[in-house]
């Protein structure tokens, strides 16, 4: 039997995560260890991907990260994550990651993550997720950007 899953939009995935940078996130140079920050991104990926599919996760493939300007102690680190594109089982996440001095508001945009998750049912075994339903023209875009990057996943493997 094949099951039928209703479309959902990206705005129903989207979660936010803000955490204050503390000194046991840091280097030795003051900054937030860039491992804190991979961990923040996948937490907020799987969240937008779990809400998505209403069903656990797991993290399959992180695309590349470049940190493009330092996080420090005493920074609001935000992560906007939403779904960017769905397979059968699969969903890309995009996350977009925020610095915010909280005292001058001044935001800085560090780097922008795109990770695969498969969702899984309750045996732990992948499932299938609703298709993502595009409402506008920026939505589409992206989703053929994101078809793209899946492609070109597939094609490294």
């Amino acid at each position: 039997m094949t099951e039928t899953l209703t479309p959902k939009s990206a705005r129903h995935s989207r979660v936010t995560l803000s955490q204050l940078m503390h000194p046991e996130h840091a280097n030795l140079l003051g900054n937030v260890h860039g491992g804190w920050i991979m961990k923040l991104v996948d937490e907020a990926g799987a969240l937008a991907c779990m809400r998505h599919a209403q069903k656990k996760v797991v993290t399959v493939a992180v695309d590349s990260m470049v940190f493009r300007e330092p996080i420090k102690i005493g920074d609001l680190i935000i992560l906007n994550a939403e779904v960017t594109y769905t397979g059968r089982t699969s969903m890309e996440a995009e996350v977009q990651v925020v610095a915010e001095n909280p005292v001058t508001g001044e935001r800085t945009h560090t780097n922008t993550a795109y990770l695969v998750y498969v969702a899984l049912d309750d045996d732990g075994h992948p499932t299938s997720v609703p298709p993502l339903a595009i409402e506008t023209e920026e939505e589409k875009q992206r989703m053929e950007q994101a078809q793209k990057r899946q492609a070109h996943r597939i094609s490294q493997k």
